[in-house]
């Protein structure tokens, strides 16, 4: 029997329809404990309960098999589209109309292209502000892309991809302009003394 949410409470409603709700907006995988607090649920029920929407899912349930999937990565569950329909996606994505960068993201775009491989709290720490929201937009764009996880702190490495390349009309990093002549040399504000 299904909860009528107009008139009861949230919580009241099922666990696989309050664990829905959340993985779908959420942007990384979270845990098992970062999702049963979101839920307001036990460990081991929402354990059960993304089991059964793995299932559900893939078609082993009463419905059919979703162009979507419910993966763990990481240590962490997030919504994924079925691989066999990534290039379905990347066509549609990659047809829409491109909109600007906007100056934020052109910055740890600028810093990710010159300090490459880099971590996102390396980027956080050069521009001194969050970059995590930037970083997804770059990533969706298809201009950055993981290279690797660091082995010690699981720290996820960042790069450039053709795609930048291509948008920037050149053919290597190596083009790029060098940096240090962009950069203040810290004398101004200072006079010379007599």
């Amino acid at each position: 029997m299904t909860a009528d949410t107009s008139t009861g409470s949230v919580a009241e409603s099922p666990l696989t329809e309050r664990l829905e709700a959340i993985l779908l907006i959420i942007e990384e995988p979270h845990s098992l404990v970062s999702l049963a607090a979101a839920v307001g649920a036990p460990v081991p029920a929402v354990r059960q309960g993304i089991e059964a929407l793995v299932d559900e899912y893939d078609g082993r349930g009463k419905g059919p098999r979703r162009g979507f999937e419910l993966r763990e990565v990481g240590g962490g569950w997030r919504l994924y589209v079925r691989e066999d329909y990534d290039d379905l996606v990347a066509d549609f994505v990659g047809g829409q109309a491109p909109s600007r960068l906007s100056q934020a993201a052109l910055e740890t775009l600028a810093v990710i292209a010159y300090k490459q491989p880099v971590t996102r709290g390396q980027v956080a720490s050069i521009r001194a502000v969050n970059v995590d929201s930037v970083v997804r937009t770059l990533l969706g764009r298809g201009l950055i892309t993981e290279l690797f996880q660091d082995s010690e702190t699981g720290a996820i490495n960042y790069g450039t991809t053709d795609a930048l390349l291509q948008n920037l009309g050149i053919n290597s990093l190596d083009e790029l302009p060098p940096i240090s002549p962009l950069l203040d040399d810290g004398s101004d504000g200072f006079t010379e003394r007599a």
